[in-house]
């Protein structure tokens, strides 16, 4: 019996288990993906009960990926975050590098040479970056905790050019692309732009890591403005793939997985 799971809070917002139950409904395997939300004074022993329990791995989700640094292994750029445990040997992955790289990608988009501002200074905020960095754009990171926002732009210069802004410069910047990290607009949590609406320009490439719901407040006045959005489904069900392989080392079918997230998401 497979046991999967994924930790965080709130996670009202997940459809992390109907996409990787259907999987492994698909592929014949007996298991179960399971959604537990977690205190934070519980993060260690949710991780480890889980492998006492013989679970064999586990996703993790806001507000979480940083912290459980302390207790796995991280894999090459988990070291920035880590959103998949690899429980029978306590490494951590970062998945949702690849899951941005394959956003970007599939909707066509060369970001090579552009000037990205990503708001946002947590664990998907640096993959966001880090993904955006190796497709070739110039990274400029802010966030509202200035102190935050430094730490993580030290972290990202070990892989490439990234500088911080102070979140009361960012309307002075001239940006290709804004990618949004932070909750804002996502189920569970404040509807609300993550920017100044005025930064939003025609023609600019506007990304949000939020998928549920598919359009958030920043996608829906992006469109207004003429931009070109990507919402974060993309990103959900490529990071899925890449976690679901470490998992078991089968390569699952990611057209079942966007399949099955746009049903529950309701799209057409």
């Amino acid at each position: 019996m497979l046991y999967l799971g994924i930790i965080g809070s709130p996670l009202s917002h997940s459809i992390s288990p109907k996409i990787h139950n259907a999987v492994m409904e698909h592929l014949k395997i007996e298991g179960r993906y399971l959604a537990f939300e977690v205190k934070p004074s519980e993060l260690k022993e949710a991780i480890f009960g889980s492998r006492a329990l013989g679970f064999t791995g586990l996703n993790v989700t806001i507000p979480y990926k940083e912290e459980v640094l302390k207790f796995v292994k991280p894999v090459g750029e988990a070291k920035l975050a880590v959103n998949t445990i690899d429980l029978r040997k306590m490494e951590g992955y970062n998945t949702d590098i690849y899951g941005v790289e394959r956003s970007f990608k599939n909707a066509g988009v060369d970001v090579i040479d552009k000037t990205a501002l990503v708001v946002g200074a947590g664990g998907a905020g640096k993959a966001i970056a880090l993904a955006l960095m190796k497709l070739g754009a110039r990274v400029v990171l802010t966030n509202r905790t200035e102190t935050r926002g430094i730490e993580a732009v030290k972290a990202l210069r070990e892989f490439g050019h990234c500088i911080f802004c102070p979140w009361d410069k960012i309307k002075e910047l001239k940006v290709d692309i804004v990618a949004n990290a932070t909750p804002l607009g996502m189920k569970g949590f404040l509807s609300a732009l993550p920017i100044p609406e005025e930064i939003l320009k025609p023609e600019m490439i506007v990304f949000d890591a939020v998928y549920n719901p598919p359009e958030t407040e920043l996608i829906k006045k992006a469109n207004e403005k003429g931009c070109r959005t990507i919402n974060g489904l993309d990103m959900l069900v490529y990071q899925a793939e890449k976690a679901f392989e470490i998992w078991t080392g089968i390569k699952p079918p990611v057209s079942l997985m966007k399949k099955v997230a746009m049903e529950v998401l309701g799209i057409q």
